[in-house]
């Protein structure tokens, strides 16, 4: 299979589209050692989300790496932030500048169309079905999509990112009241650094799919990975970190799936 999906009971959907670790054998062929490391992967979040089962969400989680295709960026491969420095559809180049392609042999235009209807489109087929699944019976739901990412990458952003940092498309993909119940909870934990539509204000999963009008409420968190795992090869999880953010990250999910449940829209 193309990803990893479990459908669930509640009007909930978690998408993982940057944990897939794998590259298929031609692809990695024309790649450089940079690209064996996978350095960009949104490390070990189907670990730190382990509790998603037990609420009863429907859970869909990549298997091919960023590197093959990015699932989060549109197919058009128009730039979400525009002004800003940023990675396509099929990156070229680590988040580090590192090239991930061998000299001349980086993806062409027909190569990039075989990897969206082989590699991309499955994913979002999957992620559509499943929304629309949640909404007729619910009439209503939240997508939830998870993310993760060093807390230093100075060609994103000068200085360390907050550590949880929420997008909803400045407040296009959301009702503003369920981004303010979720940050609220947030920043009530003082461990952690908070922002809402900062640098990250959601990539194409949450802009496309996020309707409030029609019951989609789309939601974006990037979370530094310093609060749960090593930022250094070879990015190892670390458990006591881990249990201390588990918590409230359970807690901001549940936050998210009881006010769709509430009644509103």
């Amino acid at each position: 299979m193309d990803y990893r999906f479990q459908a669930g009971s509640i009007p909930l959907l978690v998408s993982m589209p940057h944990v897939g670790t794998d590259i298929p054998d031609d692809i990695a062929a024309a790649m450089t050692p940079a690209a064996t490391g996978k350095a960009d992967t949104d490390w070990h979040l189907v670990q730190l989300y382990d509790f998603l089962d037990a609420l009863g969400a429907s859970t869909l989680s990549a298997r091919w790496s960023r590197y093959v295709i990015d699932l989060n960026r549109p197919p058009e491969n128009t730039n979400l932030y525009p002004g800003q420095d940023t990675t396509g559809l099929c990156p070229v180049d680590t988040f580090h500048r590192e090239p991930l392609y061998q000299e001349g042999r980086q993806p062409s235009p027909a190569e990039v169309e075989r990897r969206l209807a082989a590699y991309w489109q499955p994913y979002h087929t999957q992620l559509r079905a499943e929304l629309e699944r949640l909404l007729a019976i619910h009439g209503k739901v939240v997508l939830w999509d998870a993310h993760s990412i060093a807390s230093v990458v100075p060609r994103f952003f000068e200085g360390k990112l907050p550590d949880l940092n929420f997008g909803s498309a400045d407040g296009a993909s959301c009702d503003q009241a369920m981004t303010e119940a979720i940050a609220g909870v947030a920043r009530r934990d003082e461990r952690y650094t908070v922002a809402v539509n900062g640098r990250f204000k959601g990539g194409h999963i949450t802009r496309f799919y996020g309707k409030p009008e029609q019951g989609v409420h789309a939601i974006q968190l990037e979370m530094c990975q310093s609060t749960y795992m090593d930022e250094t090869a070879p990015f190892g999880y670390r458990a006591d970190r881990a249990a201390e953010v588990q918590p409230l990250l359970r807690q901001l999910v549940q936050t998210a799936a009881d006010w769709v449940r509430g009644g509103r829209r």
